[in-house]
């Protein structure tokens, strides 16, 4: 049996005095290395053109600050990339229209969120013991989520792409519409009546079947803007007061096979412009690996707190970008 003197915490096993276990990052060591490596035959395979690469340098930044954002909030990238590719084609500095804006945000993300969700499924295993209305994740409820959202959201996001044709711009709006509403809601719920209760311990059958409704629609809308189921599952669990690894960690990995679900179709129909996609996904994946430390630094009400700012913020912009 465990005591006190050996570090252990007899309920879930984990080493409570060698920080070097939470942070080996095995899974995203191993996952990692593979991405390299698939990154390094995307330079091989795919064509380039020398002066636009030139043209593109300051990309590695802007995959850094997006990747962190994205992976610490669990929102997806596509709420960085999104506007800033769009105000960088308005201001000239490159030529997307937005189906090519989708699909080099999918390209980064594939990498970025890959990462992120690699570290955050780590640290599931490598738990710490949870601080005062803090509370463990069940590494059930983490694959729940993930397994059950992801069953119904892909297909969805798959049948958009090659069954529909939507106004993207009326979706966009309608879509950052709602954003915005559910970011004040986190805010007012952060700071108001979740304040200072406990985190809930267990996924409750009312959010399942609420993550599964919202699922579908989720996936759609990701297909269109890159963004949307992650975001969706990540502001849910967070209102709904849960720790943030199943809250951001699940949204993480949501998002990731997502977003390289839909690039499939993208690459088939042409619309990736690997430039961007090459030049922005290194700084993706070392923002994406300093993103968890980050969030957890934070803790869980400034997390949330700047995460809904930052949600609101750039829905606004968007929604004054397409007016």
């Amino acid at each position: 049996m465990a005591t006190p003197e050996s570090g252990l915490n007899p309920e879930i096993g984990l080493n409570r005095v060698q920080p070097s276990l939470a942070h080996t990052s095995r899974f995203a060591l191993i996952g990692g290395a593979l991405l390299l490596v698939t990154y390094a035959l995307c330079w091989i395979i795919v064509p380039t053109e020398g002066n636009l690469l030139r043209q593109l340098w300051f990309l590695p930044g802007v995959g850094v600050i997006g990747a962190i954002i994205a992976n610490a909030s669990g929102t997806g990238g596509g709420v960085v990339f999104v506007p800033v590719f769009n105000a960088m084609r308005d201001l000239g500095a490159m030529d997307l229209d937005p189906l090519g804006v989708t699909a080099v945000s999918m390209g980064i993300q594939a990498f970025g969120m890959s990462v992120g969700a690699l570290r955050w499924t780590d640290r599931l295993y490598h738990q710490r013991v949870p601080a005062r209305l803090e509370a463990q994740t069940q590494v059930r409820d983490y694959w729940l989520v993930c397994g059950l959202v992801l069953v119904l959201s892909v297909p969805a996001l798959l049948a958009t792409q090659r069954l529909f044709a939507f106004d993207g711009q009326a979706i966009l709006l309608g879509y950052k519409s709602f954003s915005i509403v559910l970011g004040i809601a986190l805010l007012i719920a952060t700071w108001t009546f979740n304040r200072d209760v406990p985190e809930r311990t267990r996924l409750e059958p009312v959010d399942i079947a609420v993550l599964a409704l919202i699922a579908i629609p989720g996936g759609a809308i990701t297909a269109l803007f890159s963004v949307g189921i992650g975001e969706l599952v990540a502001f849910y669990l967070f209102l709904r007061h849960y720790p943030i690894l199943l809250s951001v960690g699940t949204a993480c990995v949501i998002s990731a096979v997502s977003v390289a679900a839909g690039l499939i179709w993208h690459i088939d129909v042409g619309t990736v412009q690997w430039e961007v996609v090459l030049l922005a996904a290194p700084g993706a994946m070392l923002g994406a690996f300093l993103a968890r430390p980050i969030a957890l630094w934070l803790g869980p009400r400034k997390l949330k707190t700047y995460g809904a700012i930052w949600i609101v913020g750039s829905a606004l912009y968007l929604l004054w970008l397409n007016w």
